[in-house]
């Protein structure tokens, strides 16, 4: 989970949500990723997927069988539609996203609909952390924004 706070530092210089995002397979990182959907302009370039595209390439495969991702916030549905479709084994999340309280991640990832399952968990001893980062975003984000109404 280190690294993945590392990435969505790297997402927070870049003044872009901070989340971060890393794969992992046989104890290595083979992926990783941090939301670039400012820079990119593209609703698409959640950290997850990036890492996802980047595993993807590396292992010159769109199955990504015995891999575990790491990501600082619970992802979304539409990244845990790609985490499940990809055959991610576990995935190990940091803060809670507060927006999510209908557990929809956990539903997407247990859905019979879906031939994969997906384990999940989450990180507790990065949780603070992983919110923390997110918590001065948006809080830095609306104070700029009261400024400039002045």
């Amino acid at each position: 989970m280190g690294t993945a706070i590392k990435e969505a530092k790297i997402a927070l210089k870049k003044e872009e949500v901070p989340i971060g995002a890393v794969i992992v397979k046989d104890g290595k990182i083979i992926a990783k990723g941090h939301n670039q959907r400012e820079k990119k302009k593209n609703s698409l370039m959640h950290a997850e997927m990036i890492a996802i595209s980047k595993a993807c390439k590396k292992l010159h495969d769109w199955r990504l069988e015995n891999c575990t991702m790491y990501v600082t916030l619970e992802p979304c549905p539409m990244c845990a539609g790609a985490i499940t479709n990809a055959r991610i084994e576990k995935v190990v999340y940091g803060a809670k996203d507060k927006t999510s309280e209908d557990g929809l991640f956990e539903k997407i990832l247990t859905s019979n609909r879906l031939n994969h399952k997906t384990e999940f968990m989450q990180d507790t001893e990065n949780e603070k952390e992983c919110s923390r980062l997110l918590t001065e975003f948006f809080k830095n984000r609306r104070t700029k924004k009261n400024r400039n109404k002045s």
